[in-house]
């Protein structure tokens, strides 16, 4: 029966004489009660009470006015928030305990929260990372007020994975560990190889870890799902790295003395976040299909893993409206592309300060020793002290073979000696490109370099014009995107270049 239907037939309930079968308020038979409506005296009572109570008229009461309870609960949604008051309440609310470094870590964290409460509908679960140089910084605060707005929270110091994959057995909820940093430091000299697996491997919702259970006459394999959201906080520098690439991490500062924050009283926060909290489930709830299923547009430069774990959070924006399509994407440019300039690894920053000598020396190819005092000039690196000793040949053809350079024979004046060239098999251009961003425009091309070593007086071959045909890399969106001018010039595999002398005989001829 339609709602229309339901309708007329209170109405001619109200209105009709005849006896009902039913009692009007329990539903149940009246048998022989006496009233022509109701089982019993309660019921009657009950049904007055709900149905005739009086509400004072515009009219100075002249008139009494019956509410329309008895037209039943309002539509679903009629008085919902709108996403973007929701996340706006969200963000107001952690802001008042806690001084962040930047305007985009309080927007971050209000959308990470936010997909807590969808996680279950979604593929990817990106890891919330929260550090700091020292500690007394904020971070755990940030997961104290946590706890209270994202979905089935569970904070912990210290847990083990079988406690972990067990717990997530009923399905998805959201960990916040503290000191994680404890447990990922190898001087403690634990074994937390199965921890960290576990982490990297459960921010995608086909993960799970394979345990045989039961006792040695009944062993059945059984296959635990692994996936949740999950925020760590801890000191700097003691994060692994294939859990920071699956994760936005946001850099926690000591207050200054002029900032001021709320005082944390947690019953008070308790309280004061249930309804942030509700409205966040209920409107993430509502558009939780939506955004399983959105593909949303991405800033450019934001591609493969980090396009992958920003994917939810910017999907989650574009269905809140308002300013937040705009601030997620802001957001995302700052953690994806400007916190995390500064190269990860040490053979990243290898090839960068590489790529920027060859730069500067306008030349295409050098040789060891030279390259070498290079790198040692370089004030801010640390090529003079690597784990106590100075980079030389052959820690440097090390670092550079992982990424398929190896040093090649470079002809000064009658001697044959190892350098680096920028072109060819083995050559510096393809790891350059693959690993380090397009150089800025305003720099001065390796293109153009002649083929010299620096500080020599010999004269080479001039590179032919295909050196200065640009190349294209998929941008991975399906479109095509110019790369910058090509780093190469063709150049013979063995080199004429006028002699230079050498700070050691014996590392020169290396």
């Amino acid at each position: 029966m339609s709602g229309f239907d339901d309708t007329l037939s209170v109405i001619d309930f109200v209105i009709s004489d005849e006896p009902a079968p039913h009692c009007q308020q329990c539903g149940r038979p009246r048998s022989d009660s006496p009233s022509g409506d109701f089982c019993s005296e309660n019921c009657q009572r009950v049904w007055r009470g709900r149905h005739t109570a009086a509400t004072p008229a515009e009219d100075d009461g002249a008139q009494p006015v019956n509410p329309l309870t008895w037209l039943g609960p309002p539509p679903a949604g009629a008085f919902a928030k709108p996403g973007h008051e929701v996340l706006d309440a969200v963000v107001t609310f952690v802001s008042r305990f806690s001084a962040f470094a930047n305007e985009h870590a309080a927007p971050t964290l209000a959308l990470w929260y936010a997909h807590t409460h969808v996680a279950e509908r979604l593929y990817v679960t990106p890891r919330l990372i929260l550090d700091s140089a020292e500690p007394g910084s904020g971070k755990t605060r940030v997961l104290e007020v946590a706890q209270y707005l994202v979905a089935k929270p569970e904070m912990t110091i210290s847990i083990t994975p079988a406690a972990i994959f067990r717990m997530l057995a009923d399905g998805p909820m959201t960990l916040l560990f503290d000191e994680i940093d404890a447990v990922f430091n190898p001087k403690t000299g634990g074994n937390n190889e199965d921890l960290r697996a576990l982490l990297n491997a459960g921010y995608k919702r086909s993960a799970t870890v394979t345990r045989c259970v039961g006792d040695a006459k009944s062993m059945n394999v059984t296959r635990f799902p692994v996936y949740a959201p999950v925020a760590l906080a801890g000191i700097a520098g003691g994060m692994p790295d294939t859990i920071t690439t699956r994760a936005i991490t946001v850099h926690m500062r000591k207050r200054r003395f002029d900032e001021v924050v709320e005082e944390f009283i947690e019953e008070d926060v308790e309280r004061e976040s249930a309804p942030v909290r509700a409205d966040l489930a209920e409107w993430v709830g509502r558009v939780g299909d939506e955004v399983s299923r959105a593909r949303p547009e991405r800033p450019d430069g934001v591609r493969d893993r980090a396009a992958e774990i920003w994917r939810p959070l910017l999907a989650i924006a574009d269905a809140a409206g308002g300013h937040w399509p705009e601030t997620a994407r802001k957001a995302c440019r700052h953690f994806v592309l400007e916190a995390t300039a500064q190269p990860a690894s040490i053979g990243v920053r290898l090839l960068a300060d590489v790529r920027q000598i060859f730069t500067a020396e306008h030349t295409d190819r050098m040789v060891t020793a030279e390259l070498i005092r290079e790198l040692h000039a370089i004030e801010d690196e640390p090529w003079t002290d690597l784990q106590g000793k100075p980079l030389d040949s052959r820690r440097l053809a090390e670092e550079l073979d992982r990424y398929l350079v190896r040093p090649k024979d470079l002809k000064v004046s009658d001697k044959t000696l190892k350098g680096y060239r920028i072109d060819g098999d083995g050559g510096l251009a393809d790891a350059w490109s693959r690993y380090l961003p397009p150089p800025e425009t305003g720099a001065t091309s390796a293109t153009n370099a002649t083929p010299q070593v620096t500080a020599t007086s010999g004269v080479a071959e001039a590179p032919s014009s295909a050196a200065t045909s640009a190349t294209r890399v998929a941008d991975g969106r399906g479109t095509q995107q110019p790369l910058a001018p090509a780093l190469t010039s063709p150049v013979a595999e063995v080199a004429d270049v006028a002699p230079a002398k050498p700070d050691h005989d014996t590392e020169w001829d290396r």
